[in-house]
């Protein structure tokens, strides 16, 4: 198959795994409870990091000088920073970034997970145009499976305040509709300008894990569940790690 179409193919079915987060928060009412949140969000974060450090910066220095990967995960850094400077949106408990907006909340919160979820979209576009089909659907699957806590965090509030069953579903659902956007351009970079794949690998890292440190790690230890939220990070990191090696 076409590695673009299945670049296309495998982020977007990692994207839609945040419909399967959504459906808790309806069963629940919206009432998550916090340490079950902020485990959630531990586990996403360290999913995150292995994926970061085994999918993508060791491959990509096997490839590449390590000041090409430097430059590309510093670049990837970057620009979710300036993404979080720049573009208005809220984190479901660390609240409102970026410039004032008179946009619904709803909206800023779809924002958000879209600012986190296009990072990920592109890992898998560039592992599926790298050399390694079996670790680039250890990938996908890993970041399919950190997903289902990002839709849960943007489903819960919204039955919260009231929105009906399917909208929340169906809000949860589009922040993960980014990643095969990100899956695209990501593959098609890499089959463009291959000598690049070193630069673009380590600017997926960089960006997924600015967003571990800055964002998602710190929403998961803000309500005293840190200890909690630390082993979420130990057992995604693990869980990441072995799906890496039996696929690779």
């Amino acid at each position: 198959m076409n590695a673009i179409l299945t670049a296309f193919l495998a982020s977007l079915g990692a994207g839609l795994m945040t419909a399967l987060g959504a459906l808790p928060a309806l069963a629940l009412g919206g009432e998550v409870p916090d340490k079950l949140m902020d485990v959630l969000y531990g586990l996403s974060a360290g999913v995150m990091l292995a994926a970061s450090a085994f999918s993508l910066l060791v491959p990509a220095l096997e490839m590449g000088s390590v000041f090409l990967v430097a430059g590309g995960f510093l670049t990837g850094a970057f620009l979710i920073e300036m993404g979080d400077r720049f573009i208005p949106h809220v984190h479901p408990v660390y609240g409102y970034e970026g410039p004032s907006s008179r946009l619904r909340k709803v909206w800023l919160l779809i924002l958000a997970m879209t600012i986190h979820n296009f990072p990920e979209g592109m890992a898998v576009g560039v592992a599926f145009a790298g050399e390694s089909f079996g670790a680039a659907l250890a990938l996908a699957l890993a970041i399919g499976i950190q997903n289902i806590p990002e839709g849960l965090a943007v489903s819960a509030p919204l039955v919260r305040e009231g929105y009906r069953g399917r909208k929340a579903v169906l809000y949860g659902t589009l922040t993960g509709l980014v990643e095969p956007i990100g899956g695209l351009i990501g593959a098609y970079s890499v089959l463009v300008i291959r000598s690049l794949l070193p630069f673009i690998m380590g600017l997926a890292a960089g960006a997924m894990i600015f967003v571990v440190s800055d964002e998602m790690i710190p929403e998961s230890h803000r309500k005293g569940h840190e200890r909690w939220a630390t082993m979420g990070v130990v057992v995604g990191f693990v869980v990441m790690m072995i799906l890496d090696n039996i696929f690779a």
